[in-house]
């Protein structure tokens, strides 16, 4: 009972000093880097439309958005938007970051195989990541094994979207990497800086695969436990 008490303990201290770790390294690369000005003297905007017209995306606009590390692409209108400290300001961080959208625009232009996967994944993984638990409870309360199954099966749509973001971030940041290189916006001395704050950036994303992924197994488990009784 003890052990068992322990394990249920250590499980759930994870979940929470998993995604809090990866949280504090990418604030940390982006604190530390967004006060390092970029050779280039180029803001976040200006990179990022370098990057669009240097591959001929020129019916993408480039916006500033309220808030930090808000920073995204908007598939929909065709939009990178920046926070508005990458979008005004030059440093490393901002450089990065943009590239790094600007990547996902490029994704998309592409038709890269991962991010039409994943587009096409949205409507039943927010489904799934909304209402799987409520089938699980159910299930668990009732003692009802298929109420569980089905939220079960929910809930893998949830997980399997964040397992096909992963390549998808990773991607973007490869490309992000090799156009801010090749267009000369840093110096080469400047491309560890540039790698830390994306690899941080790309904890978040394993992080959270990771979390999704031990729930799911957990109640997969649980199921299991329900089922032989």
């Amino acid at each position: 009972m003890f052990g068992s008490m322990t394990m249920f303990l250590l499980y759930f201290a994870a979940l929470i000093a998993i995604p809090l770790w990866a949280n504090s390294r990418v604030k940390s690369a982006y604190k530390k880097y967004s006060q390092v000005p970029a050779s280039s003297g180029m803001t976040g905007a200006e990179t990022a439309r370098k990057i669009l017209d240097d591959n001929g995306l020129f019916d993408v606009t480039v916006e500033p958005v309220k808030g930090k590390l808000t920073d995204h692409y908007d598939p929909r209108t065709k939009t990178v938007r920046l926070s508005e400290q990458n979008y005004f300001k030059n440093s490393v961080a901002g450089a990065a970051v943009a590239a790094h959208e600007v990547g996902h625009a490029i994704q998309d232009a592409e038709s890269y195989s991962f991010l039409k996967f994943r587009s096409a994944l949205v409507p039943v993984a927010s489904f799934g990541s909304n209402s799987a638990i409520f089938f699980i409870i159910g299930g668990m309360l009732l003692q009802f094994s298929e109420l569980m199954l089905a939220g079960i099966v929910l809930m893998s749509f949830a997980v399997l979207f964040q397992l096909v973001t992963l390549p998808v971030e990773f991607n973007a940041s490869s490309r992000a990497m090799n156009q801010i290189v090749s267009s000369g916006i840093i110096r080469n001395d400047e491309e560890r800086e540039t790698k830390k704050v994306l690899n941080a950036a790309a904890l978040t994303y394993v992080a959270g695969a990771l979390v999704v992924v031990l729930e799911l197994l957990r109640f997969v488990y649980m199921y299991i436990l329900m089922n032989n009784d």
